[in-house]
């Protein structure tokens, strides 16, 4: 007997905000940041990521860190992804790792951030790579990244945490925009010679918008590197918007990529409005 094929909408209706981790810089942006984990858990949510949510600041102050950890305590989530500094989001920057000028800024970043995950448990740790900067040379560049990628995983390894390297879409002048890119850094940081050192704690963040948005074959991803991920994010396209308001199938993929060994986290990172962005997981 043939085994009928589920369709995408049957996959979807399988889950429920307990099968994910909502990523709060991307949604209930409506609120201040230390009121979206509270409204993260009342829609059901128990684990949460973050973007650096200290408005740019590599080196907030002690209070700032205390009452961004305070707000995840007090709402009762937990916190399984947060992003290194990455500059002006808001501003176009994309990233710190690669930037020339910014190397002794990163690192104390890293400081903060091996702070958090020592006091939430957090390990997961997203290193958006940046742009290119037109006074270097991409080579230039790619030096001082994998540099510094080597000193992030090296200073999250005591937290036996992980560095995640992701391809992004929409930032013309970020590098990453496949698989191949990231897995190609991710390569040297693993292979680095005596000099710069290496760590093996670094892995794909398959963000399975951005890869399609940039023309990756996302299938052919899956069935060649689901094993190199260390964590996906979803978003349907076009638009960037919750799972069955574009056309991706996006359960079948991670469905696929389940088969093939990963059992890492799912995060939500899609863009909504709060009144509507949950209605597909009550449905």
């Amino acid at each position: 007997m043939t085994e009928t094929v589920k369709s995408e909408q049957e996959r979807r209706q399988q889950f429920t905000a307990q099968d994910f981790v909502l990523n709060c810089s991307t949604l209930l942006t409506e609120l201040p940041v230390n009121d979206r984990a509270a409204a993260a858990a009342a829609e059901g949510f128990t684990q949460v990521e973050f973007w650096w949510p200290f408005d740019g600041n590599p080196v907030p102050g002690e209070h700032e860190v205390q009452a961004f950890i305070d707000s995840l305590n007090n709402a009762g989530v937990s916190l399984v992804g947060l992003n290194f500094w990455a500059g002006h989001m808001a501003g176009g920057d994309r990233g710190r790792v690669s930037t020339k000028g910014e190397c002794s800024a990163f690192k104390e970043n890293v400081e903060v951030v091996v702070e958090i995950g020592k006091r939430t448990g957090c390990k997961a740790f997203n290193a958006l790579y940046g742009l290119r900067q037109s006074d270097f040379t991409a080579e230039e560049q790619d030096a001082l990244a994998i540099k510094n990628l080597v000193h992030a995983a090296n200073a999250v390894s005591e937290l036996d945490g992980t560095v995640l390297l992701e391809p992004v879409s929409g930032a013309e002048d970020y590098p990453l925009k496949t698989a191949a890119d990231a897995l190609r850094i991710i390569d040297e940081v693993k292979n680095g010679d005596a000099e710069v050192g290496n760590a093996q704690n670094i892995a794909l963040l398959a963000d399975f918008y951005h890869l399609a948005v940039n023309g990756d074959d996302v299938a052919q991803v899956i069935e060649h590197h689901a094993a190199d991920f260390g964590h996906i994010q979803i978003a349907d396209n076009p638009g960037r918007g919750a799972p069955g308001t574009g056309s991706l199938p996006l359960f079948a993929w991670l469905d696929r990529a389940r088969e093939l060994g990963y059992t890492g986290h799912v995060a939500l990172e899609y863009k909504q409005d709060h009144a509507s962005a949950f209605d597909w997981l009550k449905n």
